[in-house]
């Protein structure tokens, strides 16, 4: 028995049917799998999927057969599964990956999981474990192959190929002594294995949560198996350093298993952005400068920020040392004061400080001095912002991003190129200027399928763009035609699903902006430039889109006597506007007339708008409010960065007013007072954000006990003395919104009663600042032979 084998052996399990175990033939026996923590089995889903709608259920239905005896476990997590449990799947895409809790088994030994990516310069070898029954009986399977490329998420398998029984069973890589994939399947001439990394995704799933504990329920294991005196078995650690190179680089298996055993006593990040950040920092005070990857990981341990730390260098020197330990010493000291600030100091965050402080003697003075700088007190770590280190003046105030989010993200949606298929990408913007890739689509979807199809791209760029309490803004740059579509109300999680923060509208939580893609790609103009500069300075003033739009003018009826306006005349008038006007419109933007005064708007470089994206037809008193209000909103948020807390905190009033009229259905002619003052107090005890409160100042937070608790107005007053609620002779019934934030109307006929913040429901905001991203010549091949010449 070979070294590694006598490692991973008693490891492994048989996953079949429930039974007592005895089944020489694998009649029952339905593939593979591998403790990776006490009471955690890892298996491919298209395994235990064989167990039908029991296994999706969550019963235990799931049987394990180990070295130490026979029992059952419940799949706690699986990707990908069927919607039903009745329901099976056509096809195991990837990452095929099942978690299953065994709470029975006692003493299981457990694999050590890499936390990174193989990277594949030369073929690597590689050993495949796992139950056979190729011979007609059930026996175990320890073949050696490599793994010779990537296609996708799928490590190719060449020299040996996972058999039947195999799917589930560990990929080990014979260099590094850890488990670095599942086997899954085979082809004609390559077998597949699904990366460890890949765990990673089963995050995603609803209580995908649990994985974090599993993973320091792994490290605490294999560190309490290095420090064991007389284990017979020996252990992983040992194995690792046993088979280390003399060359190799990075931090040593034994000095890691201490640090991820310490990292495993700790609070666990809220998110991937919090890692990230703290590994972007670590690399920015080891090479002295920022340092972002090529490709982005959603980390969600403390571990797999050491991962992305491993063999650091420095890109523009060929021989440089290797930095990667420095990054991770610095980086440790970060997690320990980031988990300190916001947890408070414990034996667990002052173990790990007096650990790096005590490891990290060897390393150069630079790094030591960054190590005790982070130790020592809180101060910011961070360098100094773009315009301090260039020397300039920021060409306005920072635009669109919340104070502490580690990036934003960017949704770029492109004109269909034919056909009715926008193409999309989804990409993280840092600090408004660096640009990193995370999904796309050329070929694109239908509008209607837009929304689903960038929900779960969304959800994982959001994540790495998070950071703590500090929420990343959505930047939608999108074609004219989409301006309309309501991305502030799309949501992280299908509306079915628990209520809780990825269940909320976008626009309740964070900044969500609309950006003109075919701004994008050409330098700025200079009255764009202009704009955008006044804008931050301030104040701001609302200018109608249109001139001949209901409400624009002053007196209501004369906005009917105003002749049409040309798209040229709007873009006259709109050129003319003072600095720091904005354009609002209480209708649509992205056809009709709507669409023509929007296009002569960013052609007078104006870089913020506000409009209704609603489809249904609004009347003259509801848009003379909407202009009325808007102006009010843009005087008090007095400059461009002053503009989003309002705008969030509206369109969370809006939604709750929406809500509260819903669930409160009463009669206005009969006694409300000890009903409807329960129901207000539940709204608010709720958190909607109500401006309402029984016995309240009606000019502040809501209307005194003697006024309706609906409208806030006199019952016995006449409703001719408010514009908006008065009859229109030239329409039927009454002149109140038709909109959703409209309460119902009472038995009697009359009218519906509007909300305080009626008037933002479906606000939209246009907010495109002219540096964000850099405005370059796209990115061209070499010209072929001969081309110059043309």
């Amino acid at each position: 028995m070979s070294a590694f084998e006598a490692l991973v052996r008693p490891a492994l399990v048989r996953i079949a049917a429930p039974g007592d175990g005895y089944d020489p033939h694998g009649d029952r026996y339905w593939g593979t799998g591998f403790f990776i923590a006490p009471g955690w089995v890892l298996t491919c889903a298209h395994v235990v999927a064989k167990g039908g709608s029991a296994v999706w259920k969550g019963e235990r239905a799931v049987g394990i057969v180990w070295d130490g005896g026979v029992t059952t476990g419940e799949v706690v997590l699986a990707s990908p599964r069927p919607a039903e449990p009745e329901q099976g799947l056509d096809r195991w895409d990837f990452p095929d990956l099942a978690l299953v809790r065994v709470p029975d088994v006692q003493g299981a030994s457990c694999v050590r999981l890499s936390e990174r990516r193989p990277v594949i310069a030369d073929p690597l070898p590689v050993a495949l474990y796992g139950w056979s029954r190729v011979t007609g009986r059930l026996a175990i399977r320890d073949a050696v192959g490599q793994v010779h490329g990537v296609d996708g998420e799928a490590l190719l398998l060449s020299g040996t190929q996972p058999v039947e029984g195999l799917s589930g069973g560990p990929v080990v890589d014979l260099n590094r002594a850890v488990v670095i994939g599942l086997n899954k399947g085979r082809g004609a001439d390559e077998g597949a294995a699904v990366p460890i990394t890949s765990l990673r995704r089963l995050h995603r799933e609803r209580g995908g949560e649990v994985l974090s504990e599993v993973m320091r329920a792994h490290d605490r294991y294999h560190l309490a198996r290095f420090h064991s005196l007389d284990d017979e078995e020996g252990d992983w650690t040992r194995a690792q350093l046993r088979h280390r190179p003399a060359t190799a680089q990075g931090l040593d298996p034994g000095r890691r298993i201490h640090l991820y055993g310490r990292l495993a006593e700790l609070q666990p990040p809220t998110g991937p952005g919090d890692v990230l950040h703290l590994v972007d920092e670590a690399r920015r005070l080891t090479v002295g400068h920022d340092m972002r990857p090529v490709l982005e990981i959603a980390p969600r341990t403390w571990r797999e920020g050491v991962g992305l730390l491993h063999e650091l260098h420095e890109p523009d020197q060929e021989s440089a040392s290797d930095l990667g330990p420095n990054a991770v010493f610095v980086y440790a000291a970060m997690v320990a004061r980031h988990v300190r600030e916001r947890h408070g100091e414990d034996a667990a965050v002052a173990g790990l400080a007096a650990w790096v402080t005590a490891t990290a003697v060897e390393t150069p003075l630079r790094t030591r001095k960054a190590i005790a700088a982070v130790l020592a007190n809180g101060r910011r770590t961070g360098g100094p912002s773009l315009s301090h280190r260039t020397g300039g003046t920021p060409l306005a105030p920072r635009p669109a991003r919340e104070p502490g989010a580690r990036a934003d993200v960017l949704v770029e949606i492109d004109p269909p190129p034919y056909g009715r298929k926008f193409p999309w990408r989804v990409k993280l913007l840092f600090d408004g200027h660096t640009v990193t890739p995370l999904y796309g689509d050329d070929e694109g979807v239908e509008r209607e399928r837009l929304r689903e199809t960038l929900r779960e791209p969304l959800a994982e760029a959001l994540a790495r763009g998070d950071r703590g309490e500090h929420l990343a803004a959505v930047e939608a740059q999108l074609p004219r035609e989409l301006f309309d579509e309501p991305l502030d109300t799309w949501r992280l999680s299908p509306e079915d699903e628990l209520f809780d923060e990825r269940s909320l509208p976008l626009g309740h939580r964070r900044i969500v902006v609309i950006r003109d893609r075919s701004r994008a790609g050409r330098a700025p103009a200079p009255e764009w430039r202009r704009r955008w500069r006044t804008a931050g300075l301030g104040p701001l003033r609302a200018v109608p889109l249109r001139a001949d739009a209901l409400g624009a003018a002053r007196d209501v009826q004369a906005a009917y006597r105003i002749r049409r306006e040309s798209p040229r005349g709007a873009w006259v008038r709109l050129s003319e506007a003072a600095d720091g006007s904005v354009p609002v419109y209480c209708g649509p933007v992205g056809s009709g007339d709507g669409l023509k005064a929007m296009a002569a708007a960013l052609a007078a470089g104006h870089p913020i708008a506000l409009w209704r994206h609603g489809a249904h037809e609004h009347d003259r008193a509801s848009c003379a409010e909407f202009h009325e209000q808007a102006g009010r909103l843009l005087a008090e948020a007095g400059r461009a960065e002053g503009l989003h807390g309002p705008v969030v905190s509206l369109r969370r009033r809006v939604s709750a007013d929406e809500d509260l009229y819903l669930d409160v259905d009463v009669d206005v002619d009969t006694d409300v007072g000890a009903d409807v003052g329960a129901d207000l107090d539940m709204a608010m005890d709720m958190g909607m954000g109500m401006d309402v409160g029984l016995g309240a100042d009606p000019g502040r937070g809501g209307p005194a006990l003697a006024t309706d608790p609906l409208t806030g107005a006199d019952p016995d007053a006449s409703l001719d003395a408010d514009p908006a609620l008065a009859p229109d002779p030239g329409r039927d019934g009454w002149s109140g919104s038709s909109g959703s934030s409209g309460a119902p109307e009472d038995g009697g006929g009359g009218p519906p009663v509007r909300s305080e913040h009626a008037w933002a429901e479906n606000l939209a905001v246009l907010f495109d600042p002219p540096d964000r991203p850099p405005h370059e010549d796209p990115l061209q091949g070499p010209p072929l032979l001969g081309e110059e010449d043309w």
